[in-house]
């Protein structure tokens, strides 16, 4: 698939990784973008990948920039929405790639969360329209969410999902459309019953951090939680769940204690102040050793796939 025709519409956080990871695979990428200020700047931010991953800068001549969307889609085989997360804004850009885009043209959508059903409603095939739940930063983190709703054809996803492993991203394969799929259902649970502790004063934030951090969350990127529970026996889980399960926070809403904050202006990092207080300097730092981490390790893939290339 090595001369599929790769179009991603929104240069901003999410979209020109995504570029940068077909480009680097040596895809043809038409990118568009309608901030003309966003297009401008997109080639350094994409040479900025190619260095920061030891990738062959070669590789740039592959990006085409694009301010005409029709133009962008024109002779794509593959399109890749990467707008904001605002689901009329994403219907509005499927309704214009419906017409806009070849007939045999995937489209998909990098939502987080809204069902693809919602953001395809007034493509007229949709059949050929997906959900492509990439992580951020999209270069860095490996996985990606495909997402079938009922209307995606089977031969969609399979596409899809081997274009992934082509280029080295690890594809999943979700197959109900439901809100916020699988990632963002478990890291949210996580969420509510994190806030929730803090809320009703079991500890503080700090706390359920480094609990995180440095208990179940130290094992996490090589033990998933159903390994797990194979692991130490689903008897024992069985058991836990029984005293457990009816004490977990259920909340059918979000909690009173984060929208208090919200409606405060304690939003975190960028006011100083959220379920803990920083300063800048901590900000930077915790963002700092985040980049850190994920650069290495993305890294480390690049490197395994060099080395893999060159013993074939």
């Amino acid at each position: 698939m090595s001369n599929t025709r790769i179009s991603v519409i929104g240069a901003g956080l999410m979209g020109h990784g995504i570029a940068e990871i077909f480009a680097a695979a040596g895809h043809p990428v038409a990118l568009h973008d309608s901030f003309a200020q966003v297009l401008e700047s997109a080639p350094g931010r994409i040479a900025a990948i190619f260095d920061l991953l030891g990738q062959d800068r070669a590789g740039l001549k592959n990006v085409t920039y694009h301010a005409s969307f029709e133009e962008a889609v024109a002779q794509a085989d593959f399109v890749f929405e990467a707008a904001p997360e605002k689901p009329e804004l994403k219907r509005e850009i499927f309704e214009r790639l419906g017409r806009a885009a070849p007939a045999k043209a995937v489209l998909a959508t990098n939502t987080s969360a809204i069902p693809i059903h919602r953001v395809g409603e007034r493509v007229a095939d949709k059949s050929r329209v997906i959900g492509t739940h990439f992580w951020n930063p999209p270069h860095l983190v490996p996985l990606v969410e495909v997402v079938q709703s009922e209307a995606t054809s089977l031969d969609v996803v399979q596409r899809t999902m081997k274009l992934f492993e082509d280029v080295g991203m690890s594809p999943v394969h979700v197959k109900r459309d439901i809100p916020g799929f699988i990632g963002n259902r478990l890291q949210h649970a996580l969420k509510r019953e994190a806030i929730a502790l803090v809320a009703n004063g079991v500890c503080d934030a700090e706390t359920v951090d480094r609990v995180v951090k440095e208990g179940f969350g130290a094992r996490l990127a090589v033990l998933g939680p159903l390994e797990q529970s194979d692991l130490v026996g689903l008897n024992l889980t069985l058991d836990i769940h029984r005293t457990l399960i009816k004490d977990l926070d259920h909340s059918q809403g979000p909690n009173p204690f984060l929208e208090a904050k919200v409606a405060a202006g304690e939003l975190g990092m960028s006011t100083g102040q959220g379920f803990r207080k920083w300063t800048p300097e901590e900000a930077a730092a915790l963002r700092k050793r985040l980049n850190e981490h994920l650069v290495a390790a993305a890294r480390a893939r690049v490197a395994r796939k060099t080395a893999a290339r060159d013993n074939k």
